[in-house]
């Protein structure tokens, strides 16, 4: 017979090294989330990025409150999830830093529009162009609930993943 579980409320939660120890093993894809609008462009490297449903089509972006890009992201209200395919590393570094300009951020790329004015990075293998639908706040991020409404495609692309503090392909 099993033996008795403590009580949930008195189970502390992992730290900070050991849950970023455990996150670094799951794969993922890098995704380069950019905005555009009254506010300005911006634009974030994002593997916290998950779909939620597809009806209605809906993706969860997870971006840091304190990210330069994320006061632009809300006062615009719309944002493009470009997953990224091998050979884009550049582009994620350059957008996952705090140095540089933006205008050298985005000269490392080529863009294009969709309908909601969001860049969208040609050559990515996917392009998800949302309407932000819903913010909640956890900790020190943000997470937005955002409503697809135009996908690009580019099948034939590798992705770009995220595995151990390295890109890789498959």
């Amino acid at each position: 017979m099993p033996s008795e579980a403590p009580a949930i409320e008195t189970l502390s939660p992992v730290d900070q090294k050991q849950f970023r120890g455990g996150m670094a093993l799951l794969a993922a894809a890098v995704n380069l989330v950019t905005t555009g609008g009254p506010a300005g462009e911006g634009g974030f490297t994002a593997s916290a990025v998950t779909s939620v449903t597809d009806d209605p089509a809906t993706l969860l972006v997870c971006v840091r409150r304190a990210g330069s890009a994320t006061p632009l992201v809300r006062a615009n209200g719309v944002v493009c999830v470009n997953t990224l395919s091998a050979g884009q590393e550049a582009l994620s570094s350059a957008f996952g830093s705090s140095t540089g300009t933006l205008a050298d951020r985005f000269a490392l790329g080529e863009w294009t529009r969709l309908v909601t004015g969001a860049p969208v990075l040609r050559g990515a293998i996917a392009n998800f162009d949302c309407r932000i639908a819903q913010v909640t706040e956890v900790g020190t991020h943000s997470v937005l609930f955002c409503q697809v409404l135009a996908v690009n495609t580019l099948p034939e692309a590798a992705p770009l993943l995220y595995f151990n503090r390295a890109y890789r392909t498959v």
